[in-house]
């Protein structure tokens, strides 16, 4: 499984941006899809995720009612849409396929190369 993500940018803070992240394959549909972030200096964390078949998504605290995941089987796509971004979300952002149900990295078998979010204040 390759993922390819895209979507990433320079925006100011409190603006929008949209990640999208497509994969090629006929199994799209049989992988929870996953968002993580890495901000220079840090770890990797942990930003959202999304089951199979769309019904099921979960958010690290810190996004919750700011971020939404979303999925287009049809397409091979998982998008993120950021809303109200602040200058701490600046991060790389990775796309990351799991065909177990969970929030932590070692779950997910299959990674996007990231994109960079920059948010300046």
């Amino acid at each position: 499984v390759q993922l390819q993500a895209s979507g990433g940018g320079l925006v100011q803070a409190g603006g929008s941006l949209r990640l999208s992240c497509t994969t090629s394959g006929r199994t799209f549909s049989t992988y929870h899809m996953g968002w993580f972030r890495q901000a220079p200096g840090k770890e990797r964390e942990f930003v959202a995720r999304i089951s199979g078949n769309g019904r099921n998504t979960f958010y690290a605290d810190s996004m919750k009612g700011r971020f939404t995941i979303s999925r287009d089987n049809a397409k091979n796509t998982v998008y993120l849409q950021m809303d109200g971004l602040k200058s701490e979300d600046t991060a790389v952002y990775y796309c990351a396929a799991s065909t177990a149900w969970g929030g932590v990295a070692r779950l997910y078998d299959y990674w996007g190369q990231g994109t960079l979010v920059t948010v300046s204040s």
